[in-house]
């Protein structure tokens, strides 16, 4: 019996002790992924995990300061945080936003887009504060506390301080990346004003709260049918048209792109989840039709329950709202093969990766 398809991992035949030794010295010392039921690219990513965790321990134990020639610590830190306060986006006007999108009971998603944007000037806020006060300390004209103190360090190596991760959105990317994130999510809720309605396509990579928005679709259509959202699900459509050529919304739900999956990829053509490109870690989902149905029953073969995670960890805890800090739903996507050949696989959705690969 073959337990890969590569039939390098199979039953033995049958025989005495020797044999069976004979046999297992023969298997590789280091075990592939096949072995696991994973595709061969799972040993890429174990090996860029173990070189990411290598560096950023070098990093780590590098001396804080230098000598020779070229500019000090202090003023690359300066420079640095000057130059990130420079791109900091704006504050929105929540005053103009509750004009603009008045709270109704009959647009949740008004509600959603009044949390998102505080939630992002409470993050600008801190960002602005924070690099204000350690331009001041790095000049000399206030105290540099113990937090300032860490926030430059974590600037000096490229990382998200701690003080904005604590009012921030999950994410693992390094700060260069994350900084170019937060731009374009802001960007995202701006153009949502500026449109003066609701988007065609939703972003959901922008969302700091994504269940906050989903429970506002279902809302939607609860309220739109009289009908009680406890028994309110969501039905999926994945779509074949790109999501720039969408020129209005669905009758009921929601288009939603910026989805990447890792584990397989998904085919067009045959309409259907397929394993991966070699050397292709993560691939572009497609845009999809989240469509609330009242009592709806799930299909019970043609599809693989698929995971969406915000960050690749793939772990989170419970927050105060009684959701996942990472986890955001299932969805259902056509597959020709049976389901538990992507469980093996670990495939998954995600909204970020460890840098920007969308928009």
């Amino acid at each position: 019996h073959k337990f890969s398809e590569s039939g390098l991992y199979v039953s033995p035949p049958p025989g005495d002790l020797e044999h069976y030794f004979n046999e297992i010295s023969k298997l590789p010392l280091l075990p592939k992924p096949e072995a696991f039921g994973m595709h061969a690219n799972a040993e890429i990513t174990s090996a860029q995990a173990e070189t990411a965790k290598l560096f950023r321990t070098i990093l780590e134990l590098l001396p804080r300061e230098t000598s020779g020639g070229g500019k000090s610590r202090e003023e690359l830190l300066f420079e640095q945080a000057d130059m990130i306060l420079q791109k900091v986006p704006p504050t929105f006007d929540m005053e103009m936003i509750r004009k603009k999108f008045p709270l109704k009971l009959s647009e949740s998603m008004n509600t959603v887009l009044a949390q998102e944007t505080i939630r992002y000037n409470r993050l600008t806020a801190v960002m602005r504060e924070t690099l204000t006060q350690l331009k001041k300390a790095l000049k000399g004209y206030v105290v540099m506390s113990t937090e300032l103190e860490a926030m430059a360090n974590s600037l000096f190596s490229n990382l998200v301080p701690t003080m904005w991760e604590a009012v921030g959105y999950n994410s693992l990317m390094p700060l260069a990346q994350w900084t170019i994130d937060l731009t374009n999510r802001c960007r995202f809720f701006t153009e949502w004003i500026e449109g003066g309605h609701t988007p065609y396509v939703f972003w959901i990579s922008g969302f700091f709260f994504p269940q906050a928005f989903l429970t506002g679709a279902k809302q939607n259509f609860a309220r739109k049918y009289t009908k009680p959202i406890d028994g309110v699900s969501f039905g999926f459509t994945i779509m074949k048209e790109d999501w720039k050529e969408i020129k209005q919304g669905p009758e009921d739900g929601c288009y939603i792109r910026g989805l990447f999956m890792e584990g397989a990829r998904w085919d067009a053509k045959e309409h259907s989840i397929v394993d991966s490109r070699p050397k292709e870690l993560f691939t572009k989902m497609a845009m999809i039709w989240l469509k609330p149905e009242y009592n709806r029953k799930a299909p019970s073969s043609g599809v693989y329950k698929c995971p969406i995670y915000k960050v690749l960890t793939r772990a989170g805890t419970l927050s105060t709202t009684g959701h996942s800090t990472n986890f955001v739903l299932w969805v259902e996507i056509p597959s020709k093969d049976l389901p538990q050949k992507w469980i093996k696989a670990g495939v998954a959705l995600f909204t970020a990766l460890k840098y920007v690969a969308d928009e």
